[in-house]
């Protein structure tokens, strides 16, 4: 169709919330005088009917709806709420109407106000029952649906294939974006765990073994003694008769120890009259060799 030949209007707008028609608010349709209609006919303008919606005298900012009645006074038209916002309207301003020839729509790319919304059991069902209600999409405009009572408002972010399309007798295809309000886990929180864990470790007590408490036969403690001539511990079982005195990391004895049924008897060696305590001391006192006893067989002699 030629652009002559097209319908092409000027109204005044007035919201459906200031009306006796607030129950067409949730759609895409407007309601226009019955002049529309006879030039519309006159002009064999083919169906669906769809228009372009703009303001007058500042048409940067386009979108596209449907037309429910003609049942508007002369010289106005009554529009949604939500797409006189789209347009930054007021009541009473001027717009230009002319019908638009879209495409059949393939596919939108949706973007939710809230993640309550892709929270419903069915957000596509939920979608589909409210886009009946519309006959076409503009790229850059916000939907109004609603599911329950509750409005909910979603931005396209793009259509295919074509900045505008038509939804009449088409199946498109849907991808919704992430919500507007949606917000990355705080790193911190995410982190929390791994420090509590952390710090779960760092109080946990630590095994240290050999760390308890000696105790004799009799149930006496055993009491620590530092032996400040050697680099190890002393462990003194006194108290009781035959006691005796082992060093860790060294075989040097006080008094005597017995070792196995034949035992190698440690005297302490006797002060000399001339004073050499050390020479009568490597001479009597006898180092304990380890594995250097005999071995004895029952019924042979010994090896």
């Amino acid at each position: 169709m030629d652009n002559q030949d097209r319908f092409k209007q000027a109204y005044r707008c007035i919201p459906f919330s200031k009306s006796k028609n607030s129950d067409l608010e949730f759609g895409d349709k407007i309601l226009m005088p019955v002049s529309a209609l006879h030039e519309l006919m006159k002009r064999e303008t083919p169906y669906p009917w769809l228009f372009q919606i703009k303001k007058y005298y500042n048409p940067a900012r386009v979108s596209h709806c449907g037309v429910l009645e003609f049942t508007a006074d002369e010289g106005s038209i009554a529009m949604p709420d939500w797409m006189m916002e789209n347009l930054n309207l007021q009541q009473g301003e001027l717009v230009m109407v002319e019908n638009a020839f879209l495409p059949a729509g393939k596919y939108m790319k949706l973007q939710p106000h809230s993640t309550r919304f892709i929270q419903l059991s069915n957000p596509k069902a939920v979608l589909e029952k409210n886009l009946r209600n519309f006959s076409c999409l503009s790229t850059g405009d916000t939907l109004m649906i609603t599911h329950n009572d509750e409005k909910f408002f979603i931005n396209i972010l793009e259509t295919k294939p074509g900045p505008a399309i038509c939804l009449i007798g088409t199946d498109c295809e849907a991808d919704f974006s992430t919500p507007l309000d949606y917000k990355e886990p705080d790193k911190v929180e995410q982190n929390a765990p791994a420090e509590i864990q952390k710090k779960e470790n760092e109080e946990r007590t630590v095994f240290r073994p050999f760390m308890g408490k000696g105790r004799r036969l009799d149930g006496e403690p055993v009491e620590m003694v530092k032996d400040d001539n050697l680099s190890t511990t002393t462990t003194t079982t006194g108290g009781c008769a035959g006691g005796s005195t082992t060093t860790l990391g060294s075989r040097k004895k006080r008094g005597t120890l017995v070792f196995g049924s034949k035992g190698i008897e440690t005297k302490t060696p006797k002060r000399s009259s001339d004073g050499d305590d050390l020479e009568v001391e490597e001479k009597q006192v006898q180092k304990f060799q380890p594995f250097m006893g005999k071995k004895n067989v029952l019924g042979k002699r010994s090896l």
